[in-house]
């Protein structure tokens, strides 16, 4: 204890170690810095925190930005916080009280951090937080703990090395908490996404945190205890020996004398303005001057100029402003000093405004209290200008105001007269230093020359057309048109066939087996095939195989089989006789057989009944299920209601003396419910008596007298005796309320044979019989997936040519869609096709000759934009999109829009998740409106031009069976079962469970702004808890008798409430509650609701095992556990602890103890699965069933494969894992033997949440992550509750702070977010597609829809321009670099180009590369006439290609860690000189192009919403002065500010700065709608916003030479599985180019295509012998 108490009298030297310590920790964490969205597809349950000091500082750094120049600082803020409040973010921004002692050595930003404090605290909506000390106060500690942000966003670099030193607290703290870290610098957004570098709290770094809490307390208190002394060292040199506080003072007196000569109020600027100066001048004038300072008469000028330049803020609007002069020549350090002095007064006015109370203050313009370009301007003119020229007027309005402002403040200095208003300079000494060239010049030459070269095609002329007559177009001789440059193309390449366009993924994706082979092995293994995927489609559904037979196929009369052979002699008359007397007999004894059997059956479960009545009643339920006979069914529920009324008198004349078993009267009523509502047909007046009896005896008479009036019970006592003492109504909600019956169809649809579908079901039938689309949301397991297979069905049955195609969201769902249909339906089918075939990136089957095909958006984007395959697209009848919400996600957002608009034919598009369907079926009818229209215009076409045989083939394609133009909107708002959440809590030693109701989760602000989220949906349980707590708060509450469950409208005197009433009243108390805002009582309801705060175990590892155990005890299982992390060792640790649970049941086995001891690492861990053979595995021991789990185990499905064993192992015991990184046949073991019920605990990654078969009774959430977000919750707790057999589904959380579960419950539904739709690439494989496709008219229609119906532009004419705009950039690139002719015709390597369009721009560069000769001169072979490469050329390749396809950034400031190895071996080396000078080439080039684009779109922009700040809203715009000459000579640089922010132009920023990458997006107009990003620019570092240079990654590169995954871990910084993930793509597309350039190049002997077939031969090789090592090691 001394020796911690020790650390607290240390001063800062002292610290000097530790400080470089936590450096080199955080420094050596970067590398392993995730850069990708820091927002996840929706955050809208996550909430964050931001640094406010770390926002200022990264702002202030920006590289566009000039210090000074407040207005644009401010601009820059807001742009900051826009993009992430666009992307969905929800955040606090913290501004510690400490932090403020950072900027003492920086005076003039210390009112600018108060004025932004100021600023989003009154005019944003912003949740500013400012009451915190530091980053280690206990109230800082406690608002983690009860906010539990999501991140939190800091910088890694200050201003200082001590604001460096305060900012690594923060994120050292932050770790320590187990907040997630995302840094300031390095942000990058796009239209969906905001990306940024996000350092994990991870274990190691938690330990650091607690490990050294004494020595981080001592130093920062050792820290902020210098900086405090800064303080007295910064506030001498103006002050001298004035205090801190004294200084304070003085503002206050200032203020307040200014309050009385303005009593009415003022604005911010006039105040801080008269304020500041006056203050300034009493100081200057108390202390001592020295001589080499200004002097007093010096000062007043200064404070003239100072009010002058207010004056003309507050009369100049932006848009004047904005054409300043730049002044580049510097304050003079005297001016400076002084300056710096006029800042300390401006923050101590700032810091005191709270005195002046409720005086009237407009803090509107606080954000433009400081223009220091015009301030050098006025001084500038008025040293060197005023002399030389005729005195120029300030005009009228401008004149008074300055008159004004000087004028009060020579009535708040007292102490001396500060002179008149004019002149403005009484005295002659300069504030400015004069250099040569004081006024920037600005220079457009660098600027493109704007306008389009000419071109012309079907598509751009219809697309395009209307904008290329009003848009400058360049004239054949310009030396940019095509015609006018030779082409850079290497002379080695004049024999490659560069026009060819390449194989694509389809033909490239392994196949397994040849699909047309008649050898008898390779139909031997597809038989075997198909037994295998019906098998799995049995194991998940137990539905019978349906034979399909086509409607036009005609069965055939006669048979020409063996036995019609046999009896053809035979009379038909006497046969037919025969067989007729044979049936008969056959049918009355199988009828005698049944009646048997089902007397047997229901003797048994009345005899149950009797033993056991609840196992009784289970039996019953049973038999009713498959009983079809309406009459037996109403036999044995009056069997069952005998039973139930006998076992409810004998249990209340014994145990219910005491306390009654409610669930006996729950089955009761149960059963009275079915029978009035399911029978009454059939119900008799006896019936109805014994019904009227048996409420009698629950207590319930006034229902059991509107049943029989005349039925009498004994006296009051025996009454009381059976009586529950709970009201009808409120015992169905409390006990009843998952039982309650749901007003269903009772008529069955001939359609469908297994169930009777609902309404909305039997809607979605109706759909698809008339060839409609359907847009349809249900919430998970409601069963709208039926529709896909009644789809299906159809198609199948029309035609054997008609091919359905299901869009799978991820390749894990498609191998379990495919089997089950394999086993839902079989066909017989010509020679040749095949019913069902899947294709993913990683195999292929069947896909272009089968009906059914299952696949993945980016594999069916390939078949449709390939022009080759558009005879294949038209065989397409309907396309099904299963989770479609994933068009607004991250990732293959941009597969799915394309996707939706392309298509011709039906689609049925299913969700759960969606907000706003109904926008989403706008527009897609708005596409399919288009549709109708371009193939009416095609019919007619065909028509006018004779072309019979072509009009007839469309008509049958694409109009057959009257397709329908129409998208309906189906909705489903109810699920089957209800969904009960509950927290697991752990005290002493043990869980316990809470309820947790859902309107906990509310707040009254979310309640008054948003109402009630839709899908947050109450039991009738959680209703009535609702009302009780209700009239627990407002014991007057006028409603109360009203809302009472037993005097409610719909329950009053009912004996059957249905589900639809309960709803009601549900909605009825949410309603009321939402009425309650106003008297302020719904917060103590809220209140009283919430569960008490959470307690947790330190090691909740270790209370996992107790957790499953409980949930086993309480019937809860099967349950599936999410561990949204991937697979690790900590998910590995559960596992091995369920093992010595339940081996604990009983005493463990001394060799299990040994083994318990033993086991602490991965390889440890598979040899006790080995060993799990030596332990006797009894019924005790597992949560399976043992005897039936033996069979499945057997199958041998997994033998082969890496986790085969321990897989086996695992599911011994009833337990297994699934994970995006298992192989297909182990995913499949997995859910095959968890869907039948053998395994029934199983812990899963994000993968079962996109649509996995895989119902359980319960979810468990163990395991918090910054992927659990609001729609992960939804789609993974969605599978608790199993369709038909569960009537309620648990939900748990457990290791879930409480605010992160609040979040998740009353985070609405997220919308659909449009994203940019075009790129390069896209305009190029699009063009390939209209000019090389069979149809001309059909694909010039497909890229049409595609270009016109983006869902950016969708009732947004301004986007759609903008969208125009950039397709003719594309177009001018793709023609200049020689893609595209002026026709859009392909050129040379188009193809090659589209054929690595997931790499834009990297595909484009390469190509470029290629067409120079660079890597021609790069492959030399080791000696001539050689086909083998040196080391030195692969590596060098290498080198060229990681550059290029292996991109991943590191934060720049990991360039300063001190590393105990070659940074070489982090960060990635630059290109080789010549690719280095090719990529800046083609950069400028492309640049050029993209600044002429801007500068072109930026005619059509609505300026005014550029005179705004983009979150505050406040406006800079006004009548422009004209009367003032000197505004007018200021203010006359108007050229060269046309495509870029006039705030931004504030700091000197002109178009040229479009050029500059490390500005492009800070200067760029936000109205536009396009950023730097939708440039293909290929820069070798990435730019952070400070100008620092982000550099690569050189995690290739390394594992090339090295071959080695472990030193990659350690030196990379990347986690196995991502490095394992990112070295495979590489491989791929090495792989893919190698393949390409042989097909593009006939020379089998070309150095290029030998050193790339070559380099990815010895990749593939390598990373074989690493997986293979990896594999051994993790066996041993």
């Amino acid at each position: 204890m001394a020796q911690k108490i020790s650390f607290f009298f240390l001063g800062l030297k002292d610290h000097e170690g530790f400080f470089r310590k936590m450096t080199k920790l955080i420094l050596n964490e970067m590398p392993k810095a995730g850069y990708s969205s820091i927002l996840n597809d929706f955050v809208e349950s996550n909430f964050f925190v931001i640094d406010g000091d770390s926002l200022l500082v990264t702002c202030l750094c920006v590289k566009s930005f000039k210090w000074g120049q407040n207005l644009h600082f401010f601009y820059l803020v807001e742009c900051y916080l826009v993009d992430l409040m666009s992307n969905g973010g929800q955040f606090a921004v913290v501004f510690f009280k400490d932090a403020e002692y950072a900027y003492f050595d920086f005076p003039e930003l210390l009112p600018l951090r108060t004025a932004l404090i100021l600023h989003l605290q009154h005019n944003t909506n912003v949740d500013v937080q400012t009451e915190f000390s530091g980053c280690l106060s206990q109230d800082w500690k406690l608002y983690l703990e009860q906010h539990y942000p999501y991140f939190l966003i800091v910088s890694e670099e200050g201003l200082s090395d001590l604001q460096t030193h305060l900012f690594n607290f923060l994120i050292i703290h932050s770790w320590g908490m187990k907040v997630n870290v995302v840094l300031s610098s390095g942000h990058e957004s796009d239209t969906l996404r905001l990306y940024a570098h996000t350092m994990e709290s991870t274990d190691r770094n938690q330990t650091f945190s607690k490990e050294n809490e004494a020595v981080i307390q001592s130093a920062y208190k050792s820290l902020i205890q210098h900086l405090e002394e800064r303080r007295i060292s910064a506030l001498a040199p103006h002050f001298e020996h004035l205090k801190w506080n004294d200084m304070m003072k003085e503002a206050c007196q200032t203020l307040f004398l200014l309050q009385c000569l303005w009593p009415e109020g003022s604005d911010i600027q006039h105040v801080l303005c008269v304020t500041s100066c006056s203050l300034s001048l009493r100081m200057y004038h108390r202390i001592l001057v020295h001589s080499n300072c200004l002097s007093l008469q010096e000062v007043e000028d200064f404070c003239r100029l100072r009010c002058l330049c207010v004056a003309f803020q507050l009369h100049l609007p932006l848009s004047q402003r904005a054409c300043s002069r730049v002044i580049t020549c510097s304050w003079l350090w005297d001016s400076d000093s002084f300056l710096k002095m006029n800042k300390w007064c401006e923050h101590f006015i700032l810091s005191n405004l709270n005195v002046l109370g409720c005086w009237n203050l407009n803090l509107n313009h606080v954000s433009d209290l400081y223009d220091e370009q015009l301030l050098k301007n006025i001084a500038f003119y008025y040293e060197f200008e005023s002399t030389q020229e005729p005195h120029l007027n300030l005009g009228d309005s401008i004149r008074r105001d300055y008159e004004h402002l000087w004028n009060v403040v020579s009535h708040l200095v007292k102490e001396f007269d500060v002179g008149k208003c004019f002149p403005l300079r009484t005295t002659r000494r300069p504030f400015l230093g004069q250099k040569k060239s004081v006024i920037q010049e600005i220079s457009l030459e660098k600027m493109p020359s704007v306008g389009f070269i000419p071109m012309t095609s079907s598509v751009i002329d219809e697309f395009v057309g209307d904008m290329m007559k009003d848009l400058p177009i360049l004239k054949s001789d310009d030396p940019v048109v095509p015609s006018q440059f030779k082409e850079k193309t290497s002379d080695e390449l004049l024999h490659w066939h560069a026009q060819r366009l390449v194989s694509d993924d389809y033909d490239r994706i392994k196949c397994h087996i040849d699909e047309q082979s008649r050898d008898p092995h390779v139909l031997d293994f597809l038989k075997k095939s198909q037994d295998n995927q019906q098998f799995y489609g049995k194991s998940l559904e137990s539905i019978s195989t349906k034979v399909i037979v086509t409607q036009t196929t005609q069965p055939k009369e006669d048979s020409s089989d063996a036995s019609g052979k046999i009896l053809q002699n035979t009379k038909p008359s006497k046969i037919t006789k025969k067989n007729n007397n044979n049936k008969k007999k056959s049918f009355l004894k199988e009828d005698q057989n049944k009646d048997q059997q089902k007397d047997d059956l229901l003797f048994s479960i009345e005899e149950e009944m009797k033993m056991n009545l609840h196992s009784g009643i289970r039996k019953l339920e049973e038999y009713l299920t498959s009983c079809a006979s309406n009459s037996v069914k109403f036999g044995v529920e009056i069997l069952g209601l005998i039973a139930c009324f006998k076992a409810w008198k004998e249990h209340c004349q014994g145990e219910g003396k005491i306390s009654k078993d409610l669930s006996i009267a729950v089955q009761m009523m149960k059963r009275i419910h079915s029978l009035l509502e399911r029978y009454p047909e059939i119900l008799e007046a006896e019936h109805h008596q014994y019904i009227a009896k048996c409420l009698k005896y629950l207590g319930f008479n006034d229902l059991a007298n509107s049943l029989d009036p005349t039925l009498m019970i004994g006296d009051d006592k025996k009454k009381k005796k059976y009586s529950i003492d709970i009201g009808p109504a409120r015992f169905q909600l409390q006990y009843m309320g998952h039982y309650l019956i749901r007003d269903e169809r009772k008529n069955p649809d001939p359609r469908i044979q297994d169930f009777i579908p609902n309404t909305w079901q039997r809607e979605l039938l109706d759909v698809v019989d008339k060839n409609e689309s359907a847009v349809i949301v249900a919430p998970v397991s409601a069963g709208k997936t039926y529709a896909s297979y009644y789809c299906m069905e159809k198609v199948l049955r029309e035609s054997d040519d008609g091919v359905v195609v299901y869009i799978a969201p991820a390749k894990s769902l498609v191998g379990q869609v495919a089997a089950t249909v394999e086993n839902r339906f079989t066909k017989a089918l010509p020679a040749g096709r095949t019913l069902c075939g899947a294709f993913t990136r990683d195999y292929r089957h069947n896909v272009l000759n089968c009906q059914v095909l299952i696949t993945v958006p980016e594999c069916f984007e390939i078949l449709l934009l390939a022009p080759h395959r558009q005879k294949w697209v038209e065989r397409i009848r309907y396309v099904i999109f299963d989770e479609v919400h994933y068009l607004g996600r991250e990732v293959g957002a941009k597969f799915w829009e394309l996707l939706l608009v392309i298509i011709r034919c039906p689609f049925l598009v299913l969700s759960a998740t969606i907000n706003n369907p109904t926008l989403l079926t706008e527009w897609l009818q708005s596409v399919k409106q288009y549709w109708k229209q371009a193939d009416k215009i095609m019919e007619e076409k065909f028509i006018s031009e004779k072309q019979a045989d072509k009009c007839l083939n469309f008509l049958r394609d694409n109009s057959y069976k009257n397709q329908s133009y129409e998208v309906r909107l189906v909705l489903c708002e109810e699920r089957d079962n209800d969904l009960e959440k509950h927290i697991c809590s752990v005290k002493h030693d043990d869980v316990y469970f809470d309820h947790f109701h859902p309107c906990a989760a509310l707040t009254t602000d979310t309640i008054e702004k948003y109402g009630f989220p839709p899908d947050l949906i109450l039991t009738p349980q959680e209703s009535i808890q609702l009302y009780d707590t209700m009239a627990h708060v407002w014991e007057a509450w006028p409603r109360a008798q009203e809302l009472c469950p037993e005097e409610f409208i719909l329950f009053k005197n009912k004996i059957v409430i249905k589900k639809l009433d309960a709803r009601k009243y549900e909605e009825n108390l949410k309603a009321e509650l939402t009425n309650w805002i106003k008297n302020g009582k719904v917060k103590r309801v809220l209140k009283n609701l919430s569960p008490d705060s959470l307690s947790s175990s330190e090691d909740m590892v270790k209370m996992f095992p107790l957790l499953v155990e409980k949930l086993r005890q309480m019937d809860k299982l099967p349950a599936i556990f999410f561990l949204l992390l991937a697979v690790t060792e900590y998910e590995f640790s559960l596992l091995k602890s369920l093992f010595f649970l339940n081996n604990s049941i009983k005493k463990k086995p001394k060799r299990a103890e040994k083994l318990e001891r033993k086991l602490m690492y991965r390889a440890e861990y598979i040899n006790f699965l080995e060993n799990l053979k030596i332990l006797e595995i009894s019924e005790d021991h597992t949560y399976a069933d043992v005897k039936a789990l033996h069979t499945e185990i057997t199958r041998d499905k997994v033998r082969l494969t890496r986790n085969g064993k321990e897989l086996k192992a695992l599911a011994q015991r009833g337990i297994g894992y699934h994970h995006s990184g298992m192989y297909f046949k182990e995913k499949e073991f997995v859910e095959i033997l968890f869907v039948k019920g053998l395994i029934r605990v199983v812990t899963a990654t994000g993968t079962l949440a996109s649509g996995i078969h895989m119902p359980c009774k319960s979810v468990v959430f163990a395991q918090d992550s910054v992927y659990l977000d609001a729609l992960n919750y939804r789609q993974m707790s969605g599978r608790a509750g199993r369709r038909g057999q569960d009537l309620l589904g648990n939900v748990y959380f457990f290791d879930i702070p409480l605010p992160k579960i609040k979040r998740l419950l009353a985070s609405g539904v997220p919308e659909l977010r449009e994203q940019f739709p075009l790129s390069i690439t896209l305009v190029l494989r699009l063009m390939l597609l209209a000019s090389k496709g069979d149809d001309p008219e059909d694909t010039k229609a497909k890229v049409l829809s595609v270009l016109k119906h983006s869902l950016l532009s969708f009732k947004r004419p301004r986007a759609m321009k903008t969208l125009k705009l950039y397709f003719l950039f594309s177009l001018q690139l793709l023609i200049k670099e020689d893609y595209l002719n002026k026709n859009g015709n392909p050129k040379k390597f188009a193809g090659l180009a589209s054929y690595l369009h997931g790499h834009e721009p990297s595909n484009l560069v390469f190509v470029n590369f290629l067409k120079r000769g660079l890597f021609h001169n790069l492959c030399k072979p080791a000696w001539k006439g050689a086909q083998r490469f040196s080391q030195d050329v692969m590596e060098k390749l290498v080198l060229v290609l990681a550059n290029l396809f292996a991109r991943k950034y590191i934060p720049a400031k990991f360039q300063n860690a001190d590393l105990s190895f070659p940074q070489s071996k982090v960060i990635l080396a630059e290109l080789p000189e010549d690719f280095k000078a090719a990529l800046h080439e083609y950069n400028l080039a492309v640049m050029k192009d993209f600044a002429s684009f801007l500068l072109i779109a930026s005619k059509s922009v609505n300026m005014k919403n550029e005179y705004q700040l983009p979150l505050s809203r406040i406006k800079f715009t006004g009548k422009q002065c004209e009367d003032s000459q000197l505004v007018s000579h200021l203010m006359s640089y108007k050229e060269g500010r046309a495509a870029v922010s006039p705030f931004v132009c504030l700091s000197g920023n002109t178009d040229n700065d479009l050029l500059r990458p490390e500005t492009v997006n800070q200067v760029i107009l936000r109205t536009i709608g396009v950023s730097g990003t939708q440039a293909p620019l290929l820069w070798p570092w990435k730019l952070d916003n400070r100008g620092r240079r982000m550099p690569l990654n050189a995690y290739a590169l390394n594992f090339y030479q090295h071959n080695c995954l472990t030193r990659l871990d350690q030196t990379n910084g990347m986690r196995m599985g991502q490095l394992l993930k990112c070295l495979k793509d590489f491989a791929f597309n090495i792989q893919a180019i190698s393949d390409s350039l042989s097909e593009l190049c006939e020379n089998e002997h070309d150095n290029v295509v030998l050193a790339f077939k070559q380099l990815s031969q010895t990749f593939y090789e390598k990373l074989e012998e690493m997986q293979t090592q990896m594999h051994q090691n993790h066996l041993k």
